[in-house]
């Protein structure tokens, strides 16, 4: 046996926790009734959260994350109960609450905010009256319950908050919505403020916006919170503990730092690996993946509960369920139920692949263009008011290259894509070529071949897949329409499609809402190559996965690249999987390419002023040891009215003067030859001098920046 017995250890002290935690979970047992048995979802669950601290708790989906904060809120669907266990909340035991005090905790003791802030706001209602709501529900009069409205508001960092409180949700930004209903959140000041996923919809610059945010208010507030999420470095970066979840069962806990450095069980090891994290790409290495998927709840009978999946596990395992043993750490005394635990971070790796050079030269420059688009543009006419969505955007695309686009939302990634798709006509004077003949701008006019040459793999497979078809045939049909494949030809292709994208047979008669998340993206890759596409748009397939799956289909795409020479057009707002799979990079800024380049000329600079806010907003495991967080000032501003001069001038930290507020900076070389281009009014070598010095404080330029955005002067024909 490993490591001393759980009995020599300090037990749970649950006397003590009551009075001076805000969330005490002890013993929690679930069960769900499903099929007429009752299947336990979670099994033994013990943990606190102190006032004043932020716990973390990760794990895939389906773990039960989302069901320990129902329990928590006594807020469980019918088919749910709690079997056995404690919850306290501040010194209330919730489950002996009648519905009169369960009704005031959840008014004034404990607050959550959602991960789709859309769906938490009434899209009937403006943000006035449903925040004032807050505040009348613990019995502040209305013209009061306004006027705190407003200075919540405030307190939120929200810019204009009279404008706001008069709009309704539809007109603000995620970002802004999120910061709404975390306003709602804490109106009533809750001892607990539980977080599931506030952050995973949003781009780079709000998230961490969003997280600022909420670590400022925990500390103003005293409030303690519990941070559900399966994005591992945003735990890293705003938690002090974190508690690790697998099928029902708490796995590994103790201080974040010490879980995240020296991990005692396999699981959290397997998680950690599946990161794309800095320096590792598609051509270095293959991503960790944690084979298999979640037991069944209640499926296992005896053993540890991560047998099947781990790579250290033997007899022993199989036959005893490892008990918590508990060591002291570096921060504290660190949890885990493992055997092995002492060996954990010796799991061996999945077996990897050798590099293999892709069809793009690692310099950078395709060899093959495959795709190309000049003066690429696209004016929409809303209310008779024009905007300017893509804005003469030039890029090529080599034959087996990523090109990554990044960029924050509103940026105009999603529409460049449609572009080059046919799905939107772009303006006129706009260039579109496949392998050097001429395509033409809509998908209905273009042949059969240019069709099948360009397809795209959405972010959410669940609004692109029919959930009344089976596997078998949205894939075939794909293969007929697509392959111009008949009978015993399509049985064929698809057998070997489904091996490509590593799609077990037995789940082909299967319909989608049957399957995992990673196995619904897994089918729509598959439909995506049915007629063997010479380019594949990838819009945020991996931003909805759990960190494992999205290991395993970032896997998935590099290996077809490798396999089949695809090129893939690649938009994602998290940069380390741009990173990873990206051989170029393009950022796009309000319609406008502001740089491009191969990837790790962009990662290391010199970047753009814009790039360099973008990658600084980047949460990592380990930190930024002497990087400060780059603070934009307000929102992006409205391509109906961009900015005169360089579009980035009304938020950019290294503004020069009035040549950005007048002139449209050109393209400057940013290295050796013409791969990688910034378009700066500051020249290449000061801009690398300025982003290698440490930084002292971040910079925001909300208090020098103009009050608005200069405005571009509506060109007469003659220009």
């Amino acid at each position: 046996m490993n490591g001393p017995p759980p009995s020599s250890f300090p037990a749970f002290d649950v006397s003590k926790s009551d009075r001076t935690d805000a969330l005490t979970i002890v013993g929690l047992t679930v069960t769900y009734r499903i099929r007429g048995r009752d299947r336990e979802v979670l099994q033994d669950v013990s943990f606190r959260v102190r006032r004043g601290e932020a716990y973390g708790l990760v794990g895939e989906s389906g773990c039960g994350k989302s069901t320990v904060a129902m329990a928590a809120l006594r807020y469980l669907p019918r088919n749910g109960k709690v079997k056995a266990g404690k919850i306290v909340i501040a010194g209330a035991e919730v489950n002996k609450l009648d519905a009169d005090a369960l009704r005031m905790l959840r008014a004034n003791t404990i607050s959550m905010v959602y991960q789709d802030p859309g769906r938490a706001l009434n899209p009937s209602l403006t943000i006035a009256r449903q925040v004032s709501e807050a505040f009348e529900a613990a019995g502040v009069a209305h013209n009061e319950a306004m006027q705190r409205s407003l200075e919540m508001l405030q307190r939120v960092r929200i810019a204009s908050p009279e404008r706001v409180m008069d709009s309704y949700p539809h007109q603000l930004s995620g970002g802004m919505q999120q910061r709404v209903v975390i306003a709602m959140a804490l109106a009533s000041n809750p001892a607990l403020l539980i977080l599931d996923e506030p952050t995973t919809g949003l781009d780079a610059t709000v998230e961490a916006e969003v997280l600022d945010l909420v670590a400022q208010l925990r500390v103003e507030l005293g409030t303690a919170v519990l941070f559900i999420s399966h994005n591992l470095a945003v735990i890293g970066r705003m938690c002090e503990r974190v508690g690790v979840l697998y099928a029902g069962k708490l796995v590994e806990e103790g201080a974040t730092q010490d879980v995240f450095t020296r991990p005692r069980h396999p699981y959290t090891v397997g998680l950690l690996r599946c990161l794309p994290t800095q320096g590792r790409s598609k051509d270095s290495e293959r991503l960790d993946t944690i084979a298999g998927g979640l037991p069944a709840p209640g499926s296992v009978a005896q053993g540890c509960i991560y047998a099947e999946r781990c790579r250290l596990a033997d007899e022993r395992c199989r036959r005893e369920a490892p008990p918590p043993y508990r060591v002291s750490a570096a921060h504290g005394d660190q949890m885990s139920r493992c055997h092995y635990h002492e060996r954990a971070i010796e799991l061996p790796r999945a077996s990897a692949l050798l590099p293999v050079k892709t069809h793009a030269t690692s310099g950078g420059t395709p060899c093959e263009p495959v795709l190309r688009a000049q003066n690429l543009s696209k004016t929409f006419h809303v209310s008779g008011t024009t905007l300017r969505a893509v804005d003469n955007v030039s890029l090529d695309l080599g034959a087996g290259e990523t090109l990554g686009l990044v960029g924050e939302s509103g940026s105009g990634k999603t529409t460049l894509a449609k572009l080059l798709l046919g799905l939107l006509t772009p303006d006129a004077g706009s260039v579109l070529e496949l392998d050097g003949a001429p395509l033409a701008a809509r998908v209905t006019r273009r042949n059969d071949e240019q069709v099948k040459s360009l397809q795209i793999v959405f972010q959410n497979p669940d609004s692109a897949l029919n959930r009344a078809h089976s596997v078998k045939r949205l894939i075939g049909r794909a293969l007929s329409r697509l392959g111009a494949l008949r009978g015993a030809a399509v049985d064929e292709r698809l057998a070997s499609l489904s091996a490509a994208v590593r799609l077990p047979e037995r789940y082909l008669d299967s319909r989608t809402r049957q399957l995992s998340g990673g196995l619904k993206q897994r089918v729509a890759i598959a439909r995506a190559f049915a007629g063997e596409p010479r380019v594949v748009v990838c819009d945020e397939p991996t931003s909805a996965l759990d960190v494992s799956v999205q290991a395993a289909i970032l896997n998935l795409l590099a290996d077809l690249q490798r396999e089949r020479g695809v090129s893939y057009v690649f938009i994602s707002h998290d940069l380390h999987v741009v990173r990873y799979l990206s051989d170029r990079i393009a950022v796009l800024y309000l319609g406008r390419l502001l740089e491009i380049g191969p990837a790790a000329a962009v990662f290391d600079g010199p970047q753009h002023p814009y790039t360099e806010a973008l990658l600084s907003s980047v949460p990592t495991l380990g930190g930024n040891p002497g990087k400060t967080r780059i603070r934009l000032s307000g929102d992006l501003p409205s391509a109906a009215s961009p900015p005169y001069g360089c579009v980035f001038h009304t938020r950019c930290p290294r503004k020069l003067g009035a040549i950005c507020e007048q002139q449209d900076p050109p393209f400057a070389q940013a290295g050796d030859g013409a791969t990688h281009l910034i378009r700066c009014h500051i020249p290449v070598d000061e801009l690398r001098v300025l982003q290698t010095a440490p930084r002292r404080e971040s910079h925001d330029v909300s208090d020098d920046a103009p009050s608005g955005p200069a405005k571009r002067p509506r060109p007469d024909s003659s220009q």
